[in-house]
């Protein structure tokens, strides 16, 4: 059986979700809303227009607080109130091209932030379980046709990447150095490329194509032969919820984890959009040569048995299922149907998908 979410596991559980205003975490946000948890979001105002946060009235369901990680007594000042059991990190700078334009943020926001969350946990008294989010581009790519396992080695070319694999380093010393003695189960959870309705974010695939395409505008793709592990957005983000009801259960289970689709479902950015456009019929498409922009990797997968295995973690999608799924949201909601309707349609439809 494929290990879903429980909504007995999560009512009432004081649960601190940082990055709640983003993409990820509005899903997040809204899926532990309806399970009856009680949640304290921490993250910056929303990057987009028109934006999760917003349009899913999340203001309404959790407990909002506009805090920069990067400020370290505000950050630890509002995690100690919220006296979390269970918290979910997902704030980030989360764009590898930003990050080529703002390095040094980048860094602070996801090596330092990360620090400065697992320093507010020491002693924190009653926290047990903290699924890290980060990323699979953790890994020192060396371009081979062959998934990534958790124990390859971390790196990172662009700043992005280079900041993700030094919050892995963070988080397991945290973990190894002071948390797990304190009886606190630490995980990191390294997702592979993300989509599904809600995304607004500049430099995304998915959304540059919607908004293209909505405009009657031609999309313009840098590298159409790039490869990624791409899956839909309600894969990770129950993936982190039961991680983080197993190491409630399970401690030992603390680690690393790979979350993404098939190994064989890695698609090409130009497999995705051929099949995107399919939903847009009149979509104009000009596919560059790979030249354009700073470096970015060509080939990622990731190899996921360890969350097949230990967790019960398996796709419910497949890449078709999932652009499908998508494209069918952006489309609805640009006629004017409701957003929590959608995602809530997508919610209940992912949970029968057993």
């Amino acid at each position: 059986m494929v290990a879903t979410a429980s909504p007995e596991f999560w009512r009432g559980k004081r649960v601190l979700l940082t990055g709640h205003t983003g993409f990820k975490g509005g899903w997040a946000a809204l899926w532990l809303a309806r399970m009856g948890a009680e949640v304290t979001g921490i993250a910056l105002a929303p990057n987009s227009r028109p934006d999760m946060f917003g349009k899913l009235d999340l203001a309404r369901q959790v407990d909002s607080h506009l805090i920069d990680i990067r400020d370290r007594e505000a950050f630890s000042g509002r995690i100690r109130a919220a006296r979390p059991e269970i918290v979910l990190h997902m704030a980030a700078q989360p764009l590898v091209r930003a990050s080529y334009r703002e390095p040094v943020e980048t860094f602070a926001t996801n090596v330092m932030g990360t620090v400065h969350l697992m320093e507010a946990l020491r002693g924190l008294a009653g926290c047990r379980v903290a699924v890290m989010v980060t990323t699979d581009k953790v890994y020192h790519n060396l371009e081979h046709p062959y998934p990534y396992r958790e124990e390859d080695a971390l790196g990172g070319y662009d700043p992005y990447s280079a900041s993700k694999g030094a919050s892995e380093i963070v988080i397991a010393s945290y973990r190894d150095s002071f948390l797990r003695a304190e009886g606190m189960a630490i995980a990191s959870a390294r997702a592979g490329n993300v989509i599904g309705g809600g995304d607004w974010s500049e430099d995304r695939l998915i959304p540059d194509a919607v908004r293209a395409w909505l405009s009657g505008g031609t999309l313009e793709i840098r590298r159409p032969q790039s490869i990624r592990p791409w899956q839909h957005v309600l894969e990770p983000v129950n993936a982190y919820l039961v991680l983080a009801e197993r190491l409630w259960a399970e401690p030992t289970l603390a680690g690393a984890y790979n979350i993404g689709p098939h190994t064989h479902e890695a698609a090409t950015v130009r497999d995705v959009i051929e099949q995107a456009r399919r939903h847009f019929p009149q979509a104009a498409v000009h596919y560059g040569d790979g030249t354009a922009g700073p470096h970015e990797a060509g080939w990622l997968a990731l190899e996921t048995a360890r969350a097949r295995t230990q967790l019960g973690i398996r796709p419910r999608w497949d890449i078709a299922e999932s652009i499908a799924r998508t494209m069918a949201w952006y489309r609805a909601e640009a006629d004017g149907q409701s957003a929590t309707a959608l995602c809530d349609s997508d919610l209940r439809a992912f949970a029968e998908a057993i």
